[in-house]
């Protein structure tokens, strides 16, 4: 690979353990209401994620609004009443975030990558499809974000993952081209595929299979 001046990394399930920490919530939250937990609940809350945060990204819902539909698919399988309100549902889903915040974690290799790329003197970026305030939270909470240049969401860009203008846009606020840029995240489509054809270099990271951030920095 050509030498680079700057790495951009993707957050959830790249930096920070978004997977671990929201199982780890989900099950804390169920079991406060007193109700078992299994792991076919488990997936399916990942499922109903998949299916519909795609609809804010798209700007179809708001970010609230895609919280409130999971809730909406979610809450039956609990057997329990969808409460007929948004205040009501956002209450509910408070439960849940309570939950997840009290279980952000970064992947024990995550700072030591970024150590990596700031000692040979990399410009370290964060792009992620999701929204500014959380995010940034997130990268506070697991302490990492003393080591990040820029964060660009896709709330923030107004566009996500994988258009080409979100690569685009990082690179820019990097200060760098994008043929001198390294994108490195576990999606295959957002951050390797879509950052090749913006004209970045990327790696793609396969934790399933045993890789770590520090062998592709």
């Amino acid at each position: 690979m050509a030498p680079v001046r700057a790495v951009v990394f993707d957050l959830d399930d790249t930096l920070f353990d978004h997977s671990g920490s929201a199982e780890r919530g989900l099950r804390g939250w169920v079991a406060g209401l007193g109700l078992p937990v299994t792991d076919e609940l488990v997936a399916e809350w990942f499922v109903i994620e998949e299916r519909v945060y795609p609809a804010w990204l798209a700007g179809e819902l708001t970010h609230q609004g895609q919280r409130r539909e999971r809730l909406r698919a979610f809450l039956p399988l609990l057997e329990l009443e969808v409460p007929g309100t948004d205040a009501e549902l956002d209450e509910v889903f408070d439960g849940y975030l309570r939950q997840y915040r009290a279980n952000w974690v970064a992947y024990p290799d995550a700072r030591p990558a970024l150590e990596v790329a700031r000692g040979n003197g990399l410009r370290i970026g964060v792009l992620t499809n999701g929204s500014t305030k959380q995010q940034n939270a997130k990268l506070e909470s697991i302490g990492l974000a003393d080591q990040i240049d820029v964060v660009c969401t896709s709330e923030s860009l107004g566009v996500s993952k994988p258009d080409p203008l979100a690569y685009q846009r990082v690179c820019e606020a990097l200060g760098v081209e994008p043929m001198d840029v390294l994108m490195i995240g576990d999606n295959l489509e957002n951050d390797v595929q879509g950052a090749r054809a913006a004209g970045l270099t990327a790696r793609h990271l396969d934790r399933p299979a045993g890789m770590t951030l520090t062998e592709l920095v």
